[in-house]
């Protein structure tokens, strides 16, 4: 169909489902009605209806409910009554030997209701001479008045019937009543079940175009939950693809240009930090050799100053040479990365181990990931004097885990020290600490691959740097 093509709207493709689903629900509804004989009416006659008045217990009828007795201390009346019905009433009244005015009859479904009488032992109905579901009398082709003869003149005994829910009460000498009526039940009939089983043969047969359908419609939005997860994670994802309905396609032009600008502006925010650190090389080169003339007093301060600006560019340098670097993300297991890089600290006299490695794979930058766990493990040697390292796996995460035995951080410079060139402790100058750039680079690699990093002092002493990566 047109309305479900590809390219067609969104809206009109929703409108067509519905359209279809409606449709279909309907020709179903009417095939089945059309081919469904009508159910069997409920018959009660009034020798059932007295057997329980006068026993007390309930009376299974030959066409009908169960008709149980219940006592109650009102009936609704309906009002003014037919010839019918006051008939009726007048018959029972008689059958249990009280006055007329004693018996009440309530009847629910108003235009169902009828009485007709037929003799004993009546001739089998076609389903011609059965009461039709809507109660209307129905033709009467063995019905008698009474004193009437039958075809071969035998007179038979009128008994007046009843069809459909009725409570029929008898006032007693106390005031309370006496109420006969079927019992309320929920039961499948023959042809409740056949019509059941063929509406869930119906369901069936359509939840496999319904599901098609759906799954059209939803394709699109998973597509813009996955193409935003990956952005999070890599600017440098490649765009969406361009197909789809009309709405879907704008929308996705829109998500790939705003994925452009987002990309230019952080190349081109990295590329004017990088220029400008280089071309901070050019005038501290001369001030140098400018220093040379200063007075001898002065010259090792202005030449250590010069030394730790230069430090500060040259880490800038490589922090955003990192940063262009073009990622290759693959499946990586972290307890063997935190393994590697440990050992390497061990050698060199650190006093680094693993204590607990799970085996966990993640999808990202080897090269990447490898900085992260050094610059953590660096700085837990360095102001700590020791790391421990840990990699497990927890809801959906892998995290990484560097603990260590330093003083750990003030509660309010926990978030402080992942900003760039921020020391927290006057003694981290260049021989005791680095540049303030380690922490900055393991939280932005984290955000990187869709993760992040926090820092916990620990309740026994020493930091805790923890990195959750989605595993």
């Amino acid at each position: 169909m047109t309305m479900f093509r590809r390219g067609a709207p969104l809206f009109v493709q929703a409108l067509g489902l519905v359209i279809v689903t409606l449709v279909a629900a309907q020709l179903i509804a009417i095939a089945v009605i059309f081919n469904l004989p009508p159910p069997p009416p409920e018959f009660y006659r009034s020798a059932e209806i007295v057997r329980a008045l006068k026993t007390g217990q309930p009376v299974q009828p030959r066409d009908g409910r169960l008709l149980v007795v219940k006592e109650r201390s009102a009936l609704r009346s309906n009002g003014q009554d037919s010839i019918r019905r006051a008939d009726f009433k007048a018959g029972i009244a008689r059958a249990i030997g009280v006055p007329a005015n004693r018996v009440e009859l309530q009847i629910d479904n108003g235009p169902r209701f009828f009485v007709r009488r037929s003799p004993v032992n009546p001739p089998k109905m076609s389903d011609g001479d059965r009461p039709p579901p809507d109660g209307r009398p129905p033709r009467e082709p063995f019905a008698r008045e009474p004193g009437a003869g039958g075809p071969s003149g035998a007179r038979g005994r009128d008994e007046p019937l009843i069809f459909g829910d009725f409570k029929l009460g008898v006032r007693q000498s106390d005031g309370h009543w006496l109420v006969v009526e079927p019992k309320p039940t929920f039961r499948l009939d023959s042809w409740q079940q056949r019509i059941l089983l063929i509406l869930l043969l119906s369901v069936i047969a359509v939840t496999p175009l319904a599901w098609l359908f759906a799954r059209r419609l939803s394709q699109p939005i998973t597509a813009f939950a996955d193409a935003a997860e990956r952005l999070g994670k890599d600017p440098r994802t490649p765009p969406l693809n361009l197909s789809g309905s009309t709405e879907v396609v704008a929308a996705a032009s829109a998500f790939n240009m705003m994925q452009e600008r987002l990309r230019r502006y952080v190349e081109d925010r990295t590329a004017m930090v990088g220029a400008i650190a280089h071309d901070l090389r050019t005038p501290l080169t001369r001030l140098k050799f400018r220093i040379e003339a200063a007075p001898d007093d002065i010259r090792p301060k202005l030449a250590a100053d010069i030394d730790q600006m230069e430090a500060m560019i040259a880490a800038t340098l490589g922090f955003v040479r990192d940063t262009n670097r073009p990622a290759e993300r693959t499946k990586l297991e972290l307890a063997s990365l935190l393994e590697s890089v440990m050992d390497e600290a061990a050698e060199t006299g650190g006093d680094a181990t693993v204590e607990r490695a799970e085996k966990t794979i993640i999808e990202g930058d080897p090269v990447a990931l490898k900085r992260l766990v050094q610059n953590l493990v660096e700085n837990a040697l360095k102001y700590g004097g020791a790391a421990r390292g840990r990699v497990y796996a927890e809801d959906g995460m892998a995290i990484i885990e560097i603990d260590d035995d330093g003083p750990g951080v003030p509660p309010a410079e926990v978030e402080r020290v992942f900003e760039p060139f921020y020391r927290g402790e006057p003694s981290r100058n260049r021989e005791t600490g680095g540049m303030g750039l380690g922490l900055a680079v393991v939280r932005s690699l984290a955000r990187a691959h869709g993760g992040d990093v926090t820092l916990v002092n620990r309740p026994e002493g020493g930091l805790r740097a923890s990195v959750r990566l989605p595993a």
